[in-house]
């Protein structure tokens, strides 16, 4: 989070004073990073505002402050254009959940945003102070291919920067798959031995982390289903997940998409991408 020089605040014209603008003068506040705020509509002027809204942040000692309104197509690649030409290593943004109906129709504008944004992205749910509270990490300690690894230090070292902003308490989720009678290979077939590996693998991914027992969380379930519940059980601020390259930006670390975790966490949620992911996504934004 350190590294963060530069934050893309996503405003809502009909919400200037949004829960992610709090968010980014947190973290600005700490990492003295540039806000670069964001209005995306093609029918009115919001220069005015967003101009008050600059000389508001100067006032309360935000001295990097710049700021535009723009629209490309949608409102997903409007916010990825501007991503890519203002170089922001984050984007913040308040995540309003479509109807049921709008969301079987269409895919969420927030859906398609979390696919193709090649940086983080800070989807800000609620208005739950990060000040103390417990900062949640998903990873899937089973997989250990190099992009997954490098993957996985990111997240890491993202939750240890958050808890440290926040003076918060850094917890690790890591869900394993339920035995399958069907695998070929026995390992797969008993629970015991499924979760045997897991702690196995568990005690090196401690041992390189600093991650102690009482703060690493191994459960036996579908992750879009685990990850919600221990954000629940630990009251967690934010949950920070990852996603990898597949077939564009499809697959998810934790086992399902982050689109179905987003929806089902009550509170702010961190998105990162893998290496390899975020290099074929910015090649994408550039066509």
């Amino acid at each position: 989070m350190q590294a963060v020089r530069s934050i893309l605040v996503v405003l809502d014209p009909e919400h200037a004073h949004s829960r992610a603008l709090t968010r980014a003068k947190l973290i600005a506040g700490v990492t003295g990073a540039r806000l670069h705020l964001l209005m995306c509509d093609k029918k009115h002027d919001h220069g005015a505002l967003l101009s008050l809204l600059g000389s508001q942040l100067h006032d309360d000692g935000y001295d990097n402050v710049t700021h535009e309104q723009a629209w490309h197509d949608s409102l997903h690649e409007s916010i990825i254009k501007v991503q890519q030409a203002e170089g922001c290593e984050l984007v913040i943004k308040e995540h309003r959940p479509d109807s049921p109906l709008r969301r079987a129709l269409l895919t969420p504008s927030d859906w398609k945003l979390l696919r193709s944004c090649p940086c983080a992205v800070l989807m800000v749910k609620s208005e739950q102070p990060w000040t103390g509270g417990v900062i949640l990490a998903a990873v899937d300690v089973g997989n250990q291919d190099e992009d997954h690894r490098r993957l996985h230090t990111s997240i890491i070292d993202h939750g240890y920067a958050i808890a440290s902003l926040a003076k918060g308490e850094l917890h690790v989720i890591s869900a394993h798959p339920s035995p399958m009678l069907s695998a070929s290979d026995p390992t797969y077939q008993l629970s015991s031995t499924i979760e045997q590996r897991y702690r196995e693998a568990c005690k090196a991914f401690q041992a390189e982390f600093d991650i102690a027992d009482e703060r690493l969380h191994i459960a036996e379930g579908p992750a879009d289903v685990l990850i919600p519940y221990t954000e629940k059980q630990y009251g967690a601020a934010v949950t920070i997940i990852g996603t990898v390259a597949r077939t564009g930006i499809s697959g998810a670390l934790i086992g399902n998409t982050s689109e179905v975790v987003l929806d089902a966490l009550e509170n702010d949620v961190l998105v990162l991408k893998s290496e390899e992911a975020a290099a074929h996504l910015v090649e994408l934004a550039r066509q």
